[in-house]
């Protein structure tokens, strides 16, 4: 069997400045309770009708930790990351800055703010400005990521 070539991107290929966009992905009633099914979280926001309906949002919202896994699918089907992503190393300043809801539509904008080798130079780490929208392309949440990449050469 022969090795399949990765189809994403390397340390060297990405650059500072340079945007990438996602595909979209509509988030389903369905989504939001099996999330709750999932982690253990019936907080009322996300599962009661009765109560969301006196708040500003009036209907169940999204569990902010399923929006972030719904962006990492996102990155997954973008195939930026497909076979040349070794992890994600953090996620610092996540903001929601609103509520997502059943019947929403989001994407993620990554940009490259920063780029290094490690010290032994065969890996490299990138760190992105990540914003996820919807589809009125309001900014639902933010954060900055980084993710250690695959070198196609070792630095001399």
């Amino acid at each position: 069997m022969s090795k399949r070539e990765p189809r994403g991107l390397y340390f060297e290929d990405f650059e500072i400045g340079k945007t990438y966009r996602t595909p979209r992905r509509t988030v389903t009633q369905t989504d939001i309770v099996n999330f709750a099914c999932l982690s253990g979280d019936f907080n009322a926001p996300h599962v009661d009708w009765e109560f969301c309906k006196e708040q500003p949002y009036g209907e169940p919202i999204a569990h902010g930790p399923l929006v972030l896994a719904i962006a990492g699918g996102l990155m997954c089907q973008s195939g930026i990351n497909d076979g040349t992503i070794i992890a994600m190393l953090g996620v610092d300043g996540w903001r929601i800055h609103k509520p997502v809801k059943h019947g929403d539509t989001l994407e993620v904008v990554m940009t490259v703010t920063d780029k290094r080798r490690t010290s032994k130079g065969d890996k490299g780490i990138v760190a992105f400005k990540r914003e996820i929208r919807n589809q009125r392309g309001e900014t639902v949440h933010s954060m900055q990521a980084s993710s250690m990449y695959l070198c196609r050469e070792i630095a001399a």
